[in-house]
């Protein structure tokens, strides 16, 4: 999908959004807190240093802002995507809450090691498989020496997953990324290391087994998966 196509999509997003994930039992608001609160939970557990700056790479209408911001608050926080149209959108929900830079989707705007971590919320299964090892390389020359990126993706091997992508309307070009497949791209790119944890394990009727998600992170089945790449 290029810039035209998410600008198209730019202004019916949440609503469609919220129809497509009704079979989860939970609403988009839900689904970019619980990734922020998965690195929050990360960061304390692995004892990482709180970053200074943090990129969105492909943040669209700007749903993980505000929980980037929550998690990280002294941190300075980057939004970049490709459709203007989003960032407008992004501006009017969240004022300033974070830098909004577009991105044309070839150079990164950025000089060497500028940020801490650089995280991304379900872009790469939006770009051509054959330019993620460029782009994650690209990603990886603006991080810190000591940074960190972590990537989710929804998980291909999920039934439930496959349905609401294979629904969604803005899905409609998107090609699903394994999680052994990212990994193999991130160390080719030159990452030092990198984990990979699944979640969304329990639809919105199981909530109340959510806090076992930890525990399962190693079973390749749930509904999303998430990497962390050390540069």
């Amino acid at each position: 999908m290029d810039a035209a196509e998410f600008d198209k999509f730019a202004e019916e997003y949440m609503a469609a959004h919220k129809a497509n994930l009704k079979i989860s039992g939970e609403d988009p608001d839900f689904f970019a807190r619980y990734k922020l609160d998965e690195i929050e939970r990360l960061w304390k557990a692995k004892g990482f240093k709180q970053p200074a700056r943090v990129l969105d790479f492909g943040c669209g209408i700007g749903s993980s802002l505000p929980h980037l911001q929550r998690i990280f608050p002294q941190a300075q926080v980057v939004g970049l995507d490709v459709s203007e149209k989003s960032l407008q959108i992004a501006a009017t929900r969240f004022p300033g809450v974070a830098e909004l830079v577009a991105y044309d989707g070839e150079t990164l705007p950025f000089e060497p090691q500028r940020f801490d971590l650089v995280f991304s919320s379900c872009v790469f299964h939006h770009i051509d498989h054959g330019r993620h090892e460029a782009i994650l390389g690209d990603l990886r020359k603006i991080l810190s020496d000591d940074g960190h990126m972590v990537i989710f993706e929804h998980n291909p091997i999920n039934p439930v997953t496959r349905y609401i992508v294979a629904t969604c309307p803005f899905d409609e070009n998107a090609v699903l990324v394994p999680a052994p497949a990212l990994k193999a791209t991130e160390i080719r790119a030159g990452f030092s290391a990198v984990e990979t944890r699944f979640l969304g394990f329990f639809p919105g009727p199981l909530s109340a087994l959510r806090p076992l998600e930890p525990a399962l992170g190693f079973l390749p089945i749930g509904a999303q998966y998430y990497t962390l790449a050390h540069a």
